[in-house]
């Protein structure tokens, strides 16, 4: 039977919230021969079960699997990834004819914290962000391909970056199950195909979590110049010329990622010439090119992983949005993004409102956008809405 977690008196109020963590604080004391990743039981002060749940060493203790006194088997995992994808079949992402691209996993959102997996065509890309989930990987890939059920034939392990580093797990990436020469990493997104590189990509090797938001995009591109900063593997690139967009320039820092967004865009639009890639400095490459742009989208990687760094974030978020007010086109349309988890949909919006005062701009908020419904947020866990966006027109 699984060990105990004692917790202080007062300190189950957020669980009896079904909120899925447990802070170090709010720990008593535990019994003896705990490691780290071990499946542990939480008992309140007046001695009752609450949670059961993987323990980790840091600030948060225990990510909740279940608040039922049940044993985490077999039958448990297929039953939590079913739910996940009688989700996404309900939704109509899962099975979709023109889209074999979509988030199944989304760690607290499905009430499986730690564990986040995408689906690309044939291949599943598995991810853990605790040691608990990277301790039972093997019985959820065993219970992913049961109830998957011929949808896919491969799964691929992506946790080197994702893992705390003090754990010592040594962990590579690799296929736990298929694999070989032949998978094919082409995938298909609203009848678009992108070339996904789960080997050494960021996340599990594509932003699926702007799906939504780069078909809003394509919508607004017919007959505008388009800049995608920060562009990766091009998502919003493509989008935009297939919107009719009359030049789209995409820019990353990294060359990897021009290679890339140039392949996505010679594989949809062969020999369009309306395209090119710079590898550049965003903020230099702003400040080279004065309004040229009559459409930007502005979406960096994460400025604050934790809430010490919120400051700077927040800096950093109306440093770039005041680089972008000021050089769009008179009439131009802003998409800004954050998917920093520690800066709230409030804070960034007042980023973004710094920006606009600083700028001299008159700007309006068109949309306010966020995460798609297959990275759904468990009511109970409010932490997992990351992706904020705004749509802006800047006179």
């Amino acid at each position: 039977m699984y060990k105990n977690i004692y917790l202080k008196r007062g300190k189950d109020e957020s669980l009896k919230r079904f909120h899925p963590w447990i802070f170090s604080g709010a720990v008593h004391h535990a019994d003896e021969g705990i490691q780290e990743g071990d499946i542990v039981r939480v008992i309140t002060a007046e001695g009752k079960f609450i949670a059961v749940g993987h323990f980790q060493i840091g600030s948060i203790v225990v990510r909740v699997l279940s608040f039922e006194d049940i044993v985490i088997d077999h039958d448990f995992w297929c039953q939590r990834l079913k739910a996940a994808l009688d989700m996404r079949v309900a939704i109509g992402i899962a099975d979709a004819p023109n889209n074999n691209t979509f988030r199944l996993v989304h760690g607290e959102g499905d009430n499986l914290p730690g564990l986040v997996i995408d689906c690309y065509g044939r291949t599943a890309v598995m991810q853990a962000h605790s040691v608990g989930m990277h301790v039972c990987r093997m019985e959820v890939a065993k219970a992913l391909m049961e109830v998957m059920d011929g949808r896919i034939d491969n799964l691929y392990y992506k946790s080197e970056t994702t893992l705390p580093y003090k754990a010592g797990l040594d962990e590579e990436n690799g296929f736990l199950i298929g694999g070989g020469a032949h998978v094919d990493n082409v995938a298909i997104e609203n009848g678009l195909k992108f070339h996904i590189d789960w080997l050494k990509g960021q996340k599990t090797g594509f932003f699926v979590d702007q799906r939504d938001n780069r078909s809003l995009l394509e919508h607004y591109a017919k007959g505008k110049s388009v800049l995608n900063m920060f562009c990766y593997t091009g998502g919003f690139s493509v989008y935009a010329m297939r919107g009719g967009a009359k030049l789209v320039h995409s820019v990353d820092s990294s060359a990897k990622a021009i290679e890339l967004v140039n392949e996505n865009i010679a594989m949809n639009f062969p020999g369009d010439d309306r395209h090119e890639a710079y590898c550049d400095d965003a903020f230099k490459y702003l400040d080279e090119h004065d309004d040229k742009y009559d459409l930007i989208i502005l979406d960096p990687p994460a400025f604050a992983k934790h809430r010490k760094a919120l400051h700077n974030a927040l800096k950093g978020y109306t440093r770039l949005n005041l680089k972008g007010l000021q050089r769009i086109k008179h009439g131009g349309i802003l998409f800004t993004f954050s998917c920093s988890q520690a800066v709230n949909k409030d804070q960034f919006r007042a980023a973004v409102f710094t920006a606009a005062a600083q700028a001299h701009r008159r700007v309006r908020i068109l949309h306010q956008l966020h995460q798609p419904a297959d990275h759904p947020i468990n009511i109970y866990h409010p932490e997992g809405e990351y992706l904020k966006g705004l749509v802006l027109y800047v006179e």
